[in-house]
């Protein structure tokens, strides 16, 4: 076989079909975020407007982070020396995961290097080392979910996107003896819809079934303390496992379960995932501890991100931009073709110094193209009116359709 011409035929097709990815080399600045340099092939730069960062309170920048991560750089070095089990438990992992823990109302939390790490360890682990164990997954659950509960080779089900009667149904085939574990997201990250929690637990508790909540893109943006939407609708207690990550909201990167004591000991004690990788080194864990506790604190960036959001939608409605209506912090504008989106998108970044990345497939179903923007606090009105003029000039060049702008 020529595999190198196999590789390149599967690159092609990418590329003929709009989906193939072009990384943006950007260098974030200091103080200035959402503003960063771009690195251009030929050795040139060019400022642009980041649009599209998980980093969604641009806690990234925020002297209190970089300051504990400074610190702890110069008390114990760069990196954490090996894995949890071997020597890399740090005293600031173990303040970490207490300061977790009390952020959703649990006995433990456990770190892990990823969002994606904890997801796939924690629900492979769990599925495959109680037996006879059947999950039922959200059909929009995130490819770590499904790696996670495909890795276990428990029996799982698909139950329709946020259909709790369709929960009930798939739970309903099964007797009180079977152990069961219900796994969704809180804030689904292409859509930004967010999960019926209430209903949900209502549903597991009738059939007695675990719960297992993804709530990367929900923690330091909902509740009064950064819990994430079960803290805003005081769910946290119904929920047996709340997942998180350290990478967005939070701005620096790792992920975590928060749970029982026993819980979080028997995922530590038997998650390949967890036992064989290197700890974080302890100034990303210190970072993490300093934004944790300062969001735990502060309702402004919370606040001024969602009148950020509220400003860009209603610019978007005004020029009939189309976007998906949710009730979360995500605008995903819909092109509902790859090519184009990719197209705008190119020229968003060439023309205006506007970075946001188009979202193709496989991320989204075909048809459903879009752009994902992510306004945060930092974003200023200027910002806002340059983006929203920009997609109107370039919709007007492409020729997609308009939806009627609000009176």
């Amino acid at each position: 076989m020529n595999f190198e011409a196999h590789f390149q035929a599967a690159l092609d097709g990418l590329k003929e079909r709009g989906n193939y990815r072009v990384f943006a080399e950007l260098q974030r600045r200091r103080g200035d975020y959402p503003h960063a340099t771009r690195y251009l092939p030929d050795g040139s730069t060019q400022d642009v407007t980041v649009w599209c960062s998980n980093d969604y309170l641009g806690m990234g920048q925020h002297p209190d982070v970089l300051t504990a991560m400074h610190e702890e750089l110069d008390r114990s070095g760069a990196g954490s020396g090996g894995t949890r089990n071997i020597s890399g438990t740090m005293h600031v992992h173990r303040l970490l995961e207490s300061e977790l823990a009390d952020l959703h109302g649990k006995e433990a939390a456990l770190l892990f290097n990823s969002g994606y790490m904890s997801n796939w360890a924690a629900l492979s682990t769990l599925a495959s080392k109680i037996p006879g164990c059947v999950v039922f997954s959200d059909a929009l659950n995130h490819a770590s979910m499904i790696e996670g509960i495909r890795h276990s080779r428990a029996k799982f089900h698909v139950f329709k996107h946020n259909d709790v009667e369709d929960l009930d149904r798939l739970l309903s085939q099964y007797g009180p003896d079977v152990p069961k574990l219900v796994a969704f997201e809180s804030v689904y990250s292409m859509d930004g819809d967010i999960a019926p929690i209430k209903e949900i637990c209502d549903v597991a508790d009738k059939h007695g079934a675990m719960t297992y909540i993804d709530e990367v893109h929900a923690v330091g943006m909902y509740g009064p303390r950064g819990g994430g939407v079960a803290e805003r609708e005081g769910l946290m207690g119904r929920l047996t496992v709340i997942e998180g990550t350290l990478a967005k909201a939070y701005g620096v990167v790792g992920g975590y379960i928060a749970g029982s004591k026993a819980l979080c000991d028997f995922v530590r004690s038997f998650a390949s995932g967890f036992i064989f990788s290197t700890a974080l080194p302890p100034a990303i864990a210190a970072g993490a501890l300093a934004s944790v506790k300062h969001l735990k604190e502060s309702p402004f960036e919370r606040k001024r991100q969602q009148e950020r959001v509220q400003k860009v939608r209603a610019a978007l409605r005004a020029t009939g931009i189309p976007q998906m209506e949710n009730p979360s912090h995500i605008i995903p504008v819909m092109v509902g073709d790859a090519k184009k989106a990719k197209m705008i998108s190119d020229w968003l970044m060439e023309h205006h110094g506007i970075y946001v990345q188009p979202i193709n497939y496989p991320t989204v179903p075909v048809g459903t193209e879009r752009l994902r923007i992510t306004p945060g606090p930092v974003h200023s009105d200027d910002d806002i009116d340059r983006l929203v003029k920009a997609l109107s000039d370039i919709w007007g060049q492409c020729a997609l359709h308009r939806v009627e702008a609000a009176a």
